[in-house]
């Protein structure tokens, strides 16, 4: 089955990865557009990973203020070089991703950095819901590994379904960046601030 140029086009403009990424990936999904975009994510997480040990000593700090002036967030989002650092596509994910924080409000960047004491609260909270239930231990602790990813997915920035587009999460917007960009792109550290909070 032929790809048309239009197909390859569009691919790109909703990615905004280069033409013969999408083309490869258009190809491996049978001309399917919604399972090239999987390809291309899958792809991303894979280069993600590959660049994840690069150093990232450049980067820009980027500011979000909530239009009634009542949230602000600083955020710092890091990459390798400063001809990506002063990219206009590098700046508009920083803005994002501090306008996401803004409107999620996450505790943490990723699970890594929850304390193991939370971590352990947790766990023991969602213990004690099954204490009197019979349930077999090993049901338990899968249960208690589900209702994890759920916490995870409210307290960690990575986790959390990105609010411009929630059917991805904010380590997907970071994983396509990367894939796009070929630089090892993270989220160095965030602050958040409410008026009364």
């Amino acid at each position: 089955m032929g790809i048309t140029a239009e197909q390859v086009k569009e691919l790109r403009e909703r990615t905004g990865i280069g033409m013969m990424e999408c083309k490869k990936a258009l190809e491996e999904a049978g001309g399917d557009t919604d399972k090239a975009i999987e390809i291309l994510r899958k792809k991303g997480h894979a280069r993600a990973k590959d660049k994840a040990h690069r150093a990232t000593g450049e980067g820009l700090v980027g500011t979000y203020i909530h239009t009634n002036g009542k949230i602000g967030v600083l955020v710092e989002v890091n990459c390798e070089s400063d001809f990506v650092a002063r990219n206009g596509e590098f700046k508009e994910l920083v803005k994002n991703i501090a306008m996401h924080i803004a409107a999620a409000n996450p505790l943490y960047i990723g699970s890594e950095d929850i304390p193991a004491d939370i971590l352990e609260k947790e766990k023991d909270i969602t213990r004690g819901q099954f204490k009197d239930s019979q349930k077999p231990a090993e049901i338990v602790e899968k249960i208690v590994q589900g209702k994890l990813g759920k916490f995870y997915e409210e307290v960690c920035l990575l986790e959390q379904p990105y609010v411009k587009d929630d059917k991805i999460k904010v380590k997907d917007l970071l994983a396509g960046f990367i894939a796009k960009f070929k630089e090892n792109t993270k989220i160095g550290r965030f602050a958040r601030f409410q008026i009364g909070k």
